[in-house]
């Protein structure tokens, strides 16, 4: 079904999707629609990377014109969907509106900068960036066939959305948004086209189950609140709709067509919710309630509602996280040890680490492949260089992957299997998105900083500083407290007593952020405050690209 679901999102290229409607499909991981208005045209979404958006363009243009961007809507603030703004609407072109929900800045960079960079390292498992593409190794992500690899930015919107029945005229086309936060991203938005009787549905219906907590790792969503903005969109949207599109996968034609779509998207996460709950309340735990959870034979026959990029099982355990937490409620797991030291008493009760690599092998016989995979981790966990039990594993973790239809699975035990055998890509300091950190705004660059700030080491500095943003005309004051660092908005008359100051730009702070080290025109400089920068700046720990995942 994988293979199928691969060989369905393979066509790529411009596509009509009603008048005055095209979609570049397949470039890259996300769809960018065009539509066309009175002047030029509207884009929605920018792809991922500047390089696949600017061949869009190219391509559209080849097609259909020279026609100039007017306008960009934003549906959501995931990469995939807005890196590649530059090649829509590079430098040397005028500033045009940009459209986005309400909120969207801030959780881009939250979810970018902030958590980026161990989610960076968990995307690679996810999407299997060091896989070979084929049979045996990665074949799609389930939405798409694959991520690009370009160069990526940000421009910020400039237009927010931020309420249910808001219209918009875009070069003389009609929007009709509805909010939609919490779903599939903390801000995100659909809207009509109501004079095209077209409705786009963001990320919020796909064709396929979607993930209600990313394996890269993400905020917990809401399934509850994601079925009821669907069915708000069939009360608001689906009267006169003739076509449903989105930020992946191809259209849905046909008002029939398109209301059972968005109903049965609608049911299945409504009853995911819905069944997950009830479950708890009869005691069950999120493992259990995975395990035991099935779906009605309405939605286990919809092509779109199976687990090709969301997974039924790691969905109920999200549900489960966000009601009850991690914790099952046992106390046998409140206090279990870490990976290593677990691993170790568990390869010593079975008999020492051959023991443990032979028995595992004998549930590999017996096509238990879930507890020979518990039994090799234990046994790499406790003994890294053993190479039968890496191997042993690795094979393991390969079976495990060509049986799954979840794309994410698959290609996370594949990169597990590839890591067993190769190691870890290198430990250097995780890079994060140059766009998205341009883009930010001085307090949320303050706070990227904050969570860089190694608390053990500087816990017993007490520190204050005031910095001056010259080129946004902006005033922080910054300090260290138990190793916390604390920022505030300065007030004129915070600045009047007496504590240190230094001025610096936005762009230098940034390259505070990124190196951990203050630039050396700040570092020459002889302000009162650039002493006690300097010592804040010294307890920077920057995050490892390259962190140990199937090896401790």
């Amino acid at each position: 079904m994988l293979w199928r679901q691969a060989q369905l999102c393979l066509p790529h290229g411009l596509f009509l999707v009603s008048e005055g409607i095209y979609q570049i499909r397949g470039l890259d991981a996300s769809n960018m629609t065009i539509v066309e208005g009175d002047q030029g045209i509207i884009v929605i979404d920018a792809l991922m990377s500047i390089e696949t958006a600017a061949e869009g363009m190219q391509l559209y243009r080849r097609h259909r014109g020279n026609r100039e961007v007017t306008a960009i809507i934003y549906t959501h603030p995931h990469g995939d969907h807005y890196g590649g703004a530059r090649g829509v609407l590079p430098e040397e072109k005028p500033m045009v509106p940009i459209y986005a929900p309400k909120d969207f800045m801030f959780h881009a960079v939250s979810e970018n900068v902030i958590a980026g960079p161990p989610m960076g390292r968990r995307s690679g498992f996810q999407f299997g960036g060091r896989l070979e593409i084929g049979p045996k190794g990665h074949v799609a992500c389930g939405t798409c066939l694959g991520t690009s690899k370009g160069s990526r930015e940000l421009i910020p919107p400039n237009k927010d959305i931020i309420k249910t029945g808001q219209e918009e005229v875009i070069d003389g086309v009609r929007f009709l948004f509805q909010m939609t936060p919490g779903t599939e991203a903390p801000a995100e938005m659909n809207f009509l086209i109501p004079d095209r009787r077209a409705l786009c549905i963001s990320e919020n219906a796909s064709q396929s189950l979607h993930n209600i907590t990313a394996l890269r790792g993400s905020q917990v969503r809401d399934a509850q609140a994601w079925s009821e903005y669907l069915d708000e969109a069939i009360v608001l949207f689906t009267e006169d709709v003739e076509v449903c599109f989105g930020g992946h996968n191809w259209p849905t034609w046909g008002k029939e067509s398109v209301v059972r779509f968005l109903s049965e998207q609608r049911d299945l996460y409504a009853y995911l919710h819905n069944q997950t709950v009830l479950m708890m309340s009869q005691g069950l735990t999120g493992t259990e309630i995975a395990e035991e959870l099935t779906l009605p034979e309405g939605l286990q026959t919809a092509w779109h509602a199976q687990s090709f990029y969301g997974s039924l099982n790691q969905n109920v355990k999200s549900i489960y996280q966000r009601y009850m937490g991690w914790y099952d409620g046992n106390p046998a797991h409140l206090w279990e040890y870490p990976p290593v030291q677990l691993a170790e008493r568990y390869v010593a009760c079975m008999g020492g680490i051959d023991e443990t690599v032979r028995k595992a092998s004998e549930f590999v016989d017996r096509g238990d492949l879930r507890f020979a995979v518990a039994l090799l981790n234990h046994a790499v966990f406790s003994q890294p260089a053993h190479t039968e039990a890496k191997e042993r594993l690795a094979c393991v973790y390969e079976q495990l992957a060509w049986c799954s239809m979840c794309a994410p699975w698959r290609d996370s035990y594949l990169v597990a299997a590839l890591e067993l055998r190769k190691g870890s890509p290198k430990a250097a300091p995780a890079q994060i998105s140059g766009g998205v950190l341009v883009a930010a705004n001085v307090d949320q660059i303050l706070s990227s900083l904050a969570v860089r700030i190694d608390g053990l080491r500087a816990q017993h500095e007490t520190i204050a500083v005031d910095l001056d943003i010259t080129d946004s005309n902006e005033n922080y004051r910054i300090f260290l407290s138990n190793g916390a660092l604390i920022r505030r908005k300065n007030s004129p008359a915070n600045r009047r007593d007496g504590t240190a100051a230094c001025s610096l730009t936005k762009g230098q702070l940034l390259t505070t952020l990124s190196t951990g080290r203050l630039p050396q025109e700040v570092e020459r400089m002889e302000e009162d405050g650039i002493e006690k920068l300097r010592l804040i700046v010294s307890f920077i720990r920057l995050p490892v690209a390259g962190f140990n995942i199937v090896t401790p």
